[in-house]
C-alpha cells in the first residue's frame, strides 16, 4: 500500500507550474473519435485517469504514440468498435465522454455506467434526456448503456435541469454531426467546456457561445484532426495556492488563467491571504492570521467543488467559524471526517458543514476518501505538529502529476513510501 508521509512545520515557498487541466484533456482524448486521423494533444497531464482513458481509446481500435512527457499523438482512423469495456468506464466516470463522440461517429454506443470517486450518485440522467431529445434512443441493460440512432441526429433545443458538465460535453458534442441546428440552454460554463468548444471548432465543427449558459450548435458533416493545446488547470493551480496560503508562502503558481479561479481567489482575499496576479498565474502569501468566510459550491463561476475540501482545510485553521455549503456532490463531506482526526471541530448538518476554527492541526493517520480529500489532507499534514501519513492515494494520483516531488520542490518535507500489507494468515 503507497502512503504519502508529510512531516509539518516546514517553510513552504518557491514556484511551481500546474500541467493541463484533466477534466479538460480527458474530453478532449474522447473527441479526437470524431475526427478520423491523428490529432496531437500538448500539455496533457501525466496522471491516471488519463492512462485510464488512452486504454479506452485504445480498446475502441484507436493508436496513441507518447511524443513526449506531455504530448500524445492519437491516431483514430481504425476505431471500429462503439463498446466501451466495463472494466476501464468502472475506474472513471469521465469515460462516459466517449458516448457522445461514438454516437456522432457510428450512429451508436454501449457505455457502461460510470465509476470514480465515491462522492456522489453520478446520475447521468440529464445527458440521456438531452440526447433522446436529438434523436437518441436508449435501453439500460446490466448496467450497460446501450445507445442508438434509428432515424439519424437532428438538432434540437435541449434545457437541462441542472448546468451538468458532463451533459453538456456529451451533447456539444453529439450535436456537432445534427441535422439543423441545437442549442443547449443552461449549459456548464467551466473553462474546460471552453477548452473543448475551442478544439472542435478547430477542427471544423460550428459551436457559438461556449462559456456562456446558451450553447448553439450548427451542424456539420464532417471533423478533420488538429493540433491542440489542453488548458491548464485551475483545481491543481488552486490546490497550489491553499498550499502557499495554509502555510505563509510566498508561492508562484505558473501556467493557468487566474480568471478561471476568480471567486476561489475573492474568498481566499476575505480569508486574509495576499495574492499577487501574474498573465499566467498568481503568487499567495500570508502574514495575518485566517478570517473565516462562508463558502457555497456551486457550477463556475461558482465556487468549485473540486476547492470545497482543500478550502476547508484552511478555514478549519481560522479564527471563529463559518459554514461550507455542498451543492453538487452529496457525499463530498466523507473528508470532514478524516480531517477531524488531525483535531478539526467540523460539525455536518445535511450538505452543511459548521465549521469552527482550532488553534493547530496534529499529525494523524487518514485515508484519502477522494481525489480532493487527499490533496486537503496532505495540505493539513504541510502545518501539522509530527507526522501525517495519508492512504489510498490511489486517488491523488488520478488527477495530480507528481504531486510529492512538487511538493518536495517548494521545501515540504514529504516523501510517498510503500508499506507492506499484512496478511492475517502470514507466518
Amino acid at each position: 500500500m503507497d502512503v504519502i508521509e508529510v512531516e509539518g512545520g516546514y517553510p513552504i515557498q518557491g514556484t511551481i507550474t500546474v500541467e493541463g487541466a484533466k477534466n479538460s484533456a480527458l474530453k478532449l482524448m474522447a473527441a479526437t473519435i470524431m475526427a478520423p486521423g491523428v490529432t496531437t494533444l500538448t500539455n496533457v497531464p501525466n496522471i491516471a485517469d488519463v492512462h485510464v482513458m488512452g486504454k479506452v481509446l485504445k480498446a475502441l481500435g484507436a493508436k496513441i504514440d507518447v511524443l513526449d512527457e506531455h504530448t500524445l499523438a492519437i491516431d483514430t482512423s481504425a476505431v471500429d468498435k462503439w463498446e466501451t469495456p466495463y472494466s476501464l468506464v468502472s475506474q472513471m466516470r469521465a469515460s462516459t465522454a466517449v458516448m457522445g463522440p461514438l454516437i456522432s461517429r457510428f450512429g451508436k454506443a454501449i457505455v457502461a455506467m460510470p465509476g470514480g470517486c465515491n462522492i456522489g450518485a453520478r446520475k447521468i440522467d440529464m445527458h440521456i434526456l438531452g440526447l433522446e431529445a436529438l434523436g437518441v434512443h436508449f435501453e439500460i441493460d446490466h448496467g450497460n448503456i446501450h445507445a442508438t440512432t434509428p432515424d439519424g441526429l437532428t438538432g434540437s433545443t435541449v434545457l437541462l435541469n441542472f448546468a451538468s458538465v458532463g451533459a453538456t460535453e456529451n451533447l456539444m458534442m453529439a450535436s456537432v454531426f445534427a441535422k439543423g441546428t441545437t442549442v443547449i440552454d443552461n449549459a456548464a460554463r467551466e473553462p474546460e467546456i471552453v477548452d473543448l468548444a475551442n478544439m472542435l471548432n478547430e477542427m471544423g465543427a460550428c459551436i457559438k457561445g461556449a462559456g456562456s449558459p446558451l450553447i448553439e450548435i450548427e451542424g456539420v458533416s464532417k471533423l478533420h484532426p488538429v493540433t491542440h493545446r489542453v488548458v491548464g488547470d485551475r483545481i491543481e493551480a488552486g490546490t497550489f495556492a491553499a498550499i502557499g496560503a495554509i502555510a505563509g508562502g510566498p508561492v508562484t503558481v505558473k501556467g493557468f488563467d487566474p480568471v478561471h479561479l476568480g471567486l476561489v481567489l475573492k474568498k481566499f482575499d476575505q480569508m486574509g491571504i495576499d495574492i499577487t496576479y501574474e498573465e499566467d498565474g498568481i503568487t499567495v502569501s500570508r502574514t495575518a492570521d485566517l478570517m473565516p468566510v462562508d463558502i457555497q459550491t456551486l457550477p463556475f463561476p461558482g465556487f468549485p467543488t473540486d476547492m470545497q475540501a482543500q478550502t476547508m482545510a484552511l478555514l478549519a485553521l481560522a479564527k471563529g467559524s463559518c459554514v461550507v455549503t455542498e451543492n453538487v456532490f452529496e457525499n463530498r463531506f466523507m473528508f470532514a471526517s478524516e480531517i477531524q482526526r488531525m483535531g478539526a471541530n467540523i460539525t455536518i448538518e445535511g450538505h452543511h458543514a459548521i465549521v469552527r476554527g482550532v488553534p493547530a492541526y496534529s499529525g494523524a493517520e487518514v485515508q484519502a476518501s477522494d481525489l480532493r480529500a487527499g490533496a486537503a489532507l496532505v495540505i493539513a499534514g504541510l502545518v501539522a505538529d509530527g507526522t501525517t501519513v495519508v492512504s489510498n492515494i490511489h486517488h491523488i494520483d488520478r488527477g495530480y502529476e507528481k504531486f510529492v516531488e512538487k511538493l518536495q520542490s517548494l521545501g515540504a518535507v514529504a516523501r510517498r513510501t510503500t508499506r507492506p500489507d499484512e496478511d492475517v494468515f502470514a507466518d
